[in-house]
């Protein structure tokens, strides 16, 4: 009845609206509102919200402070931390104020959220009273949901008009943290807050000079009121950069010095499943990244492009399910234009059909196929081709998964870690079938050798 009714109501229909709402305060009220003995911080945003809500972590318990986290890869509560295995970046009401209770009980200070436009709209932060809200930066996604991307930019700042309407907790000011770089930047400062900070690429009150790229991670210097410090961060990537300016904005605002910051920034290392390199003898590199949509795929393909001296072989897909149908093109366009091999696979079709998906991200490839581009809806059989292929000095980019560690296809999760996959596929021989049209033949290799 309740999966009848689902189908039958839109997920913004206001009553389904009103039901997340009584749910949300029902929540609040069986828990006893833990978030009134913490100090929350709430991160939102389209992209590098993960990232930034660990990298905010590290920098809090750097400091000496006891932290909860909750994000779409992984949970902490003080010194206990787990995967989040669910592919939901901000869970339901009654998990979220579980989660806040047991931070109160383990005496945590902080709590740190990644929130979801989603959960904005359907109240499942209702009764959580946020200190500090961070905006990361918006583009286009979930707009089949939303209906629009102004509905989706509504949906962001909802969590900054609400911040300043919310009760003050004992010498714990409203505080917002403002990309200034992103071109909705004066959207999202007209809401009213106790104080306001910027960051971004030198302008802002914390800002980032000097960027380099490595392989490894990158340099550039932190600039803050007064203070200067040159990072060495482990994470690759040129918008990770921007994820850490935003992290050490954080940290300014919560009053902890630059040395502390820079200190915990240097520690950090990559983020499970976010540019994480894949390493298991083999003689070419390999890199999983959960970039879905097309301006982070396109950063992730542009970096490596720069940063291989071979081919660049990239194995992707679409998420289905209702997510925004407009970007697999543009997904398929940044692949083509940057990869020397293009795979596409499937990502999470859920309940569509996984080559309508698959034939969508192709309109935006110009090569034929069988021009280094093949389709190959079976995910672990796409990669399976990319790591025959790859030789010396190649590198291999698997995206749009990261460290999920379900797939859902045909409406059923099936488990599943790209990471795993790679490896399981590395240790072994393997024979690659492709279907004519594809590959003139099929080969017996051994990946290490």
């Amino acid at each position: 009845m309740i999966a009848y009714l689902r189908k039958k109501i839109s997920d913004t229909n206001p009553l389904r609206l009103l039901y997340h709402k009584i749910m949300a305060i029902a929540a609040a009220v069986y828990y006893r509102f833990p978030s009134r003995y913490l100090n929350v911080i709430a991160i939102t945003g389209t992209k590098g919200k993960t990232t930034t809500v660990n990298l905010v972590t590290a920098i809090l318990m750097e400091a000496g402070y006891k932290v909860g986290m909750t994000s779409t890869i992984n949970f902490r509560v003080g010194d206990l931390v787990w995967s989040n295995a669910t592919k939901i970046t901000t869970l339901g009401p009654f998990f979220l104020q579980k989660m806040l209770r047991q931070m109160v009980n383990e005496h945590c200070n902080y709590a740190v959220l990644e929130v979801s436009s989603h959960s904005i709209l359907q109240n499942r932060i209702w009764g959580i009273n946020v200190d500090t809200a961070v905006f990361t930066n918006i583009t286009e996604e979930h707009i089949d949901y939303h209906g629009g991307f102004e509905n989706y930019l509504r949906a962001k700042g909802l969590l900054f008009e609400r911040l300043n309407r919310t009760q003050r907790k004992p010498r714990i000011p409203k505080i917002s943290i403002l990309n200034k770089d992103d071109p909705h930047f004066s959207y999202f400062d007209q809401f009213l807050a106790d104080k306001k900070y910027s960051y971004g690429r030198e302008q802002g009150i914390c800002f980032a000079t000097d960027v380099e790229l490595l392989a490894g991670g990158s340099k550039f210097v932190l600039h803050a009121p007064n203070e200067r410090a040159e990072i060495h961060l482990r994470i690759p990537g040129d918008f990770n950069v921007d994820n850490a300016v935003a992290a050490a904005t954080v940290g300014l605002a919560n009053n902890i010095n630059v040395t502390t910051i820079k200190d915990a920034l240097e520690k950090a290392s990559a983020i499970a499943g976010r540019y994480e390199s894949i390493e298991a003898g083999q003689r070419y590199n390999i890199i999983v990244d959960y970039a879905h949509t097309a301006e982070s795929l396109e950063s992730l393909l542009k970096l490596y492009k720069g940063l291989t001296r071979g081919k660049l072989y990239t194995v992707f897909g679409a998420t289905g399910g209702g997510r925004d149908k407009s970007k697999r093109p543009k997904m398929g366009k940044a692949a083509d234009e940057y990869s020397d091999y293009v795979i596409v696979t499937d990502d999470d079709p859920y309940e569509e059909n996984e080559w309508r998906i698959i034939e969508d991200v192709c309109m935006g490839i110009k090569r034929k196929e069988g021009q280094n581009f093949w389709r190959i809806p079976n995910r672990e059989e796409a990669i399976k081709l990319a790591l025959t292929l790859a030789k010396e000095g190649d590198t291999v980019v698997v995206a749009g998964k990261g460290a999920e560690e379900i797939q859902i296809l045909r409406g059923k999760s099936i488990e599943w870690d790209d990471r795993k996959v790679i490896r399981g596929l590395l240790s072994r021989e393997m024979k690659v079938e492709i279907r004519p049209g594809h590959l003139e033949k099929a080969e017996n290799v051994y990946l290490q050798g």
